[in-house]
Formats: C-alpha cells, sequence, structure tokens
C-alpha cells in the first residue's frame, strides 16, 4: 500500500471515528491501604470491572498505611475533596459510624444502582461488626480478615521442633519460640503484627475475656476499658520476659513484623489471614495454625472478631456516580470474585456463598490451614465479650495503647503498668471524645 493510500484510509477512519459521539466515562475513586501482593489484587480487581463495561472507570489510588488512609480521609472531608470510595480498617469503623452525614449507607447505594443488599449472603460475624444496632448495613464489607499463626518449617525441623504440629496454646508458642532462639535456627523465636489488635483485642475474644463495659462498645458508646485484669497483664508479662531474653522480636505498630519472618530471621509469627498472599509470594516452607489461646481460661477459645477493612462511601457526589459505586460493590459480590479473592490473599471470603463453593471445590482438603480464619470466627456463637470492638476514638485510643506497650517492651515498666496506664489514658481519650 502507498503512503498516499495509507494517509487516505487512516484519514477516513478518523472522518469516521469522529462522527461517533463519544461517550462519557464516568469515574470512580477508590482509595485504599493495601500493598505487596494485595495491592495487586486491588489493581487486577479495578482492571476487571473496567473491563467488563464502559460506563464506569474505577481508579485505586494507594493512600499508605491504614491510619495513614483513614487521616487522608477526614482531611477530604474537612476540604470537600472526598474520593467516592474509601477503604477503613476496622477499628476506624467506630469513626465512620460517628460521622452523621458525611457517608452513604451501602445498602442505600446498592438500591441506588438497582441492586439490593441481602445481609443474609455474608458471613454472619462480618454482617454484624460493620452494621448499626438495627441491622442497617454501613459499608462494603471487602477484606476481612483473621488473626492466625504461621511458622516457618525450615526452623522448626533444625529447632528439633514437629513441623507437622504447631503449638495450640500460648505456653507452647513460648516453648516453641525458646527452642528456636536457643538451638540456633533462627535469630528470634517469635514476633507478632499488630500488638493491639491481635494481642489484646483479639486475645480477649478469643479467650472470653472484657476488653470494655457496655459489650466492648456495641452496646452503648460510653464505655470504660477494662483490660488490666490478671489474663492479660499474665500475658504480656509473658511477651515482655520473651523480649527480655531476645526471643520475642518487636517490628512496629501495623503490620512491620511481617519481614521479620519473611526474612527467616523469626520463626514464628502471629499476622492477619490476610497477609498469607505476601508469605506465599515469599516462597518459605510455612505452615499455618489457630491463634493460641490459654487452656486455663474458661471458655477459651471462644471466637475471632474481624480485621481487615472495609469499603465506604463518602456522601456529597452525583446520582450517577453512585450508580457506579453500586455497580462496582455489586462486581465484587460475585461468588467467582469473592471466591477468588479469597483464595489469593488469605482474606476471609465474605459471602456465604464463596465459602461453600471453595470448601465444595476441595481447596481447603488440599491447603491445610487455610480454613482456620473461618473457623476461628464461626465456630462459636458469639458472647458480649467476642462480638467485637467500637470506639468512637478507636485509633487514638490503640496509639496511647502502642505508646505503653513499646515501653513496657524497652524495659521501662511491667505488664501491670503498661495495662493500668493504658486503661486510664483510654478512657481520659474516650471520655474527651464523648466531651463528657
Amino acid at each position: 500500500m502507498s503512503l498516499r493510500t495509507t494517509t487516505a484510509a487512516l484519514s477516513a477512519g478518523f472522518l469516521i471515528f469522529s462522527a461517533v459521539p463519544s461517550l462519557a466515562v464516568t469515574d470512580i475513586s477508590w482509595w485504599h491501604a493495601m500493598t505487596g501482593a494485595n495491592n495487586e489484587v486491588v489493581e487486577t480487581l479495578s482492571k476487571e470491572f473496567n473491563e467488563s463495561q464502559s460506563e464506569y472507570k474505577v481508579t485505586p489510588v494507594f493512600k499508605g498505611t491504614y491510619p495513614e488512609t483513614l487521616n487522608a480521609g477526614i482531611a477530604a472531608f474537612r476540604a470537600n475533596q472526598t474520593p467516592h470510595i474509601i477503604q477503613v480498617f476496622d477499628v476506624g469503623t467506630g469513626v465512620m459510624m460517628s460521622a452523621e452525614g458525611a457517608v452513604k449507607p451501602v445498602a442505600e447505594i446498592l438500591s441506588m444502582g438497582g441492586g439490593t443488599f441481602d445481609k443474609s449472603k455474608y458471613l454472619p460475624g462480618i454482617v454484624a461488626y460493620y452494621s448499626k444496632p438495627d441491622g442497617t448495613m454501613l459499608s462494603f464489607p471487602y477484606n476481612s480478615s483473621s488473626p492466625i499463626l504461621y511458622y516457618n518449617k525450615d526452623v522448626f525441623e533444625k529447632a528439633g521442633l514437629d513441623p507437622a504440629n504447631p503449638p495450640k496454646t500460648w505456653p507452647e508458642v513460648f516453648d516453641a519460640a525458646r527452642k528456636i532462639k536457643e538451638s540456633g535456627a533462627a535469630a528470634c523465636g517469635y514476633t507478632t503484627t499488630w500488638l493491639t489488635w491481635i494481642g489484646l483485642e483479639n486475645f480477649s475474644a478469643w479467650n472470653n475475656l472484657q476488653y470494655a463495659t457496655n459489650e466492648n462498645g456495641l452496646a452503648s458508646t460510653d464505655i470504660e476499658l477494662t483490660f488490666n485484669t490478671e489474663p492479660f497483664v499474665r500475658h504480656f508479662q509473658n511477651i515482655a520476659d520473651l523480649a527480655k531474653e531476645e526471643v520475642f522480636r518487636y517490628g512496629g505498630r501495623t503490620s512491620e513484623a511481617k519481614q521479620l519472618f519473611l526474612s527467616g530471621e523469626c520463626g514464628i509469627l502471629t499476622e492477619s489471614s490476610g497477609g498469607l498472599g505476601d508469605v506465599v509470594k515469599s516462597g518459605i516452607n510455612y505452615g499455618i495454625g489457630q491463634l493460641p489461646y490459654y487452656p486455663d481460661l474458661e471458655g477459651a477459645p471462644q471466637n475471632t472478631i474481624p480485621g481487615g477493612a472495609s469499603l465506604w462511601v463518602f456522601a456529597g457526589h452525583d446520582d450517577a456516580e453512585y450508580e457506579g459505586v453500586s455497580a462496582f460493590f455489586q462486581f465484587l459480590s460475585q461468588p467467582e470474585i469473592q471466591q477468588r479473592l479469597h483464595q489469593a490473599s488469605g482474606y476471609l471470603p465474605v459471602t456465604m456463598e464463596a465459602y461453600e463453593a471453595t470448601k465444595a471445590s476441595g481447596f481447603y482438603d488440599k491447603n491445610p490451614g487455610r480454613e482456620t480464619p473461618i473457623t476461628q470466627m464461626m465456630g462459636k456463637e458469639p458472647t458480649a465479650n467476642s462480638k467485637g470492638i467500637r470506639i468512637v476514638n478507636m485509633p487514638q485510643v490503640r496509639d496511647i495503647e502502642n505508646e505503653e506497650f513499646e515501653k513496657m517492651l524497652a524495659g521501662e515498666q511491667t505488664a501491670q503498668q503498661a495495662l493500668d496506664n493504658a486503661v486510664e489514658r483510654g478512657n481520659a481519650a474516650i471520655q474527651q471524645a464523648l466531651g463528657n
């Protein structure tokens, strides 16, 4: 074909293309806090949704850690420049629920797009956590998780431990951690991410202990923290003692300690089930066990409470944009999407259909331990101590707890002093937030 012919063909094509009116695509912004393998899942889901239709385009934007993403959302609301969707971690639930007029309930959003929200389709423990007392679902449960135990099988073997038999109780964990350190199998025996979420909040639920009055804040916002009792003191003093022996290594307030496990530095890790993607990607010869408990505590183990995050929708956008958000949420709710999300990331399948389909496929038989976070959450009917924790300023309370734990781990105070200080300072912060 000559240059003249080619140019003519291109010109004709351009004229034909120009004659067709372009359809405007509605942009939907999604702020999130996912990193590593989980960020890849976010990017893939957004791309798949965008390619599945031509009306809407979801643009995911990484805004930092969970706390940083929540703070970015608060700043955006004050500046009247909010995204459509924001991923908020579990402890931000109380903050979002108290922000009257700032958010639109997910049930309302779905109805705007011609869909419906049937809460019976979702895992009960997850639905309850993200709903108002009257049952109204406020946010979309995107990535719910449960804390579990990961262990390095090669390290266990070197330390003379059974790689097919992970420790089930805290005394067993501490014994195994000491053997790992003493044998030289690894530089550290045990570490944990999210010391407050795993070691305090889920510790209370899993061992059926009260964290705060009024059902840990689910029955009333006016609460008093009560976690400075003997079982908590015993547990944190055990961790403080391990830190002094250099058997326990502190990595940081959120998920930083995961790297201590992935690098082979520590042999045992308690971490979110949502951390599985990075563990798999690392190539470590790993195993999964249930969250440890104290066998002498009545009712233990009870049930764990959801971690991870949900998707909240900010108010103040156009109806056409909310229809796009609705379409995206309906896309995420598809059983095949939920099933794949669960199997790829380690987060819980938020729908019963996805869980049952995964089970029927034989996935859990082929992947031992992968059902553990689900059975932990659904194994028993929740008690007043294990329904969840909801505080109006939970991120601030967690910061206070972390400050006191860090002083304890540095040898500056005992576990009793750390917990007493955390309770006193936390209660003062709660009352201040309530305006009392």
